[in-house]
């Protein structure tokens, strides 16, 4: 794997550690993050890697965005939003990027997941976090609209009046809470998030991995396609699904009553 200025990044047996590396700025989101994230699952994209784990360097997973860059950016060309224009649009691709991904992406929160940061680990398929993790929409505690698809994600996971409450007042949801609230998938102590994490990379790893693929794509459609579509959706991705070595190494593996050792084709 190529060496990055803002995150590191390991590989092994298929499953990748994606490591946001600015410790002392509790890993915000910078210009340069951004641009070495997209190289990253770009390279990921091309290295097949079939389950990735996103996590931060130090204290926190990522405070969100940047905002000693902004108020740089702002001076350098006069104009206050400056950030919000090509920068946003960085930061908006690196989501998109994930949730494009065609294989899992599972977050380890180990601590603040606030603003932008909280919307990056939620735009991940799976999230374990630790029992110290915290999660908030501080957006509107500077005066801001959220971004990241916070508006998009939230009320399909936690319901409409509660993440307007959380998008209004920018309040701090603690690691159970948002489990119980449906907002991540488990927790687990502080010194077990990052061996979780791998320990579930590396489960689905081994799974069908085109399956997982087209679920995945599944997921995503079913948030705008209406019932009759999602079933047709689902009828023409089984179709490719029941053609694939995967199926038949399943359906064989079942009847001979031993795991399947599948390959993703």
């Amino acid at each position: 794997m190529h060496t990055y200025e803002t995150l590191l990044v390991e590989m092994e047996n298929s499953v990748a550690i994606v490591t946001l590396n600015r410790p002392t700025a509790l890993n915000a989101l910078s210009v340069q993050l951004c641009r070495d994230f997209l190289a990253v699952f770009a390279e990921l994209r091309e290295a097949q890697a079939r389950a990735v784990v996103l996590t931060g360097a130090g204290r926190a997973f990522c405070a969100g965005g940047d905002l000693r860059e902004m108020q740089q950016l702002a001076q350098l060309e006069g104009r206050i939003e400056a950030f919000f224009d090509a920068p946003l649009r960085e930061l908006h691709d690196c989501i998109r990027v994930l949730r494009d991904f065609p294989a899992p992406v599972i977050a380890a929160v180990n601590g603040p997941a606030f603003g932008a940061g909280c919307n990056l680990a939620l735009a991940c398929d799976l999230v374990i976090a630790g029992e110290s993790a915290q999660f908030n929409e501080s957006f509107v505690r500077i005066g801001l609209s959220t971004d990241c698809g916070g508006t998009f994600i939230l009320p399909r996971l936690v319901g409409l009046k509660r993440a307007a409450e959380l998008l209004f007042t920018g309040a701090t949801v603690n690691a159970h809470d948002a489990a119980n609230w449906g907002l991540i998938n488990r927790v687990v102590s502080d010194n077990e998030v990052l061996a979780s994490a791998r320990a579930l990379a590396a489960q689905l790893a081994q799974g069908p991995t085109g399956a997982l693929a087209r679920i995945k794509q599944l997921l995503e459609a079913s948030a705008t396609n209406d019932y009759h579509a999602q079933l047709d959706a689902e009828a023409r991705a089984q179709l490719i699904s029941g053609q694939s070595s995967d199926f038949r190494e399943g359906v064989t593996a079942f009847f001979e009553k031993r795991p399947p050792q599948y390959t993703g084709e």
